[in-house]
């Protein structure tokens, strides 16, 4: 049998409903002409919720792998034209695939697609594309904005990996996701190491999916404290030109008086965290401090890395400069969030 145009990743930690409804979606779609891999960091609990009407691939592990190792096991388990990753807690509209299948075919150098991502149950944008900050933070663009203010098909920065499109002969070219990362920011680096080969990736609003917002580990959670510091400075060491290479402890800087001024108004992220279940506030600095320390026995890979990125690189350091300014978010504005 000829393989499919599409392979559709799920990684998955805790099964159960959400993941059944997000396998049902996919049953539901236009656009035929596709595979599913669950892969199951759970190792037991994917099995009990595959319908076997709607036939799914299952790739077990035993303990939990991470995202970007469980999502590099189904591309490498498959070898269609197109990837396109869903979380486990997403719903994806009938006409999905067929938007991102039909954006992404428009031109050869289109390597990302970004689907018009909704809060379920809510009709507010979870994401629309990414942001990258100056200090290697990414954001959602349109995060909590009505979807009618994100309505047209353009070009954007990358997707977030929670429901995104990927052109294999990008993947061949580029590598896959980077496993150090674990959990955060695996998708910004990819999508980085892509714009510096000049793919591009496009924003696709008729491609509709939901989803249940951080919640395998909270959208404030001590795992999520550390591991977006952390990983955010993997992306900048690997990424950034030198410029902004440089300025980026300056720019954390200013994010943390931002979450600090906000914490006192009980806003923003950090002020999230502190009400959180797990969340205290003065271990902040803790997970910070945490994060930093993490990198430095990471610094020869990453500066190794950095410089094969650079050797290879078809885009100029000026225009990725540009594209970074382009779409830009502010360290207040990523406190806020």
């Amino acid at each position: 049998m000829p393989e499919p145009r599409v392979s559709i990743v799920v990684p998955s930690l805790h099964g159960g409903e959400t993941l059944s409804q997000c396998l049902q979606s996919l049953s539901a779609q236009t656009f035929s002409d596709f595979e599913t891999i669950v892969v199951d960091n759970s190792g037991t609990r994917a099995a009990s919720v595959v319908s076997h009407a709607f036939p799914v691939r299952i790739i077990e592990n035993s303990t939990n792998t991470g995202f970007g190792a469980a999502v590099n096991q189904g591309i490498r388990a498959s070898s269609s034209q197109f990837v396109v990753t869903l979380n486990d807690d997403t719903i994806a509209h009938p006409g999905f695939l067929d938007s991102l299948v039909a954006a992404a075919e428009q031109r050869y150098e289109i390597g990302m697609c970004a689907p018009q991502i909704r809060l379920f149950g809510d009709d507010r944008l979870d994401s629309a594309g990414m942001l990258l900050c100056r200090d290697g933070s990414s954001k959602q663009r349109g995060h909590l904005e009505p979807p009618a203010s994100y309505k047209r098909l353009q070009q954007v920065l990358l997707p977030s990996g929670c429901a995104a499109l990927y052109r294999r002969d990008m993947l061949d070219e580029i590598g896959l996701f980077d496993e150090r990362f674990f959990l955060y920011c695996e998708d910004t680096d990819l999508g980085l190491r892509g714009r510096w080969k000049l793919w591009e990736c496009m924003y696709v609003p008729a491609a509709i999916v939901e989803h249940r917002y951080s919640l395998s580990a909270g959208s404030a959670s001590a795992l999520k404290a550390y591991y977006v510091e952390r990983n955010r400075l993997f992306v900048a060491f690997k990424n950034f030109p030198a410029r902004e290479l440089a300025a980026v402890p300056f720019v954390s800087a200013l994010r943390y008086f931002w979450h600090s001024a906000f914490l006192l108004s009980g806003r923003g992220k950090a002020a999230a965290y502190a009400g959180s279940p797990d969340g205290h506030a003065a271990r902040l600095p803790w997970y910070v401090l945490r994060a930093w320390a993490a990198v430095f026995p990471e610094l020869p890979r990453l500066l190794a890395e950095r410089r094969a990125i650079q050797r290879g690189a078809r885009m100029q350091t000026r225009q990725f400069r540009r594209l970074l300014s382009t779409y830009s978010i502010s360290a207040r504005r990523v406190a806020a969030l």
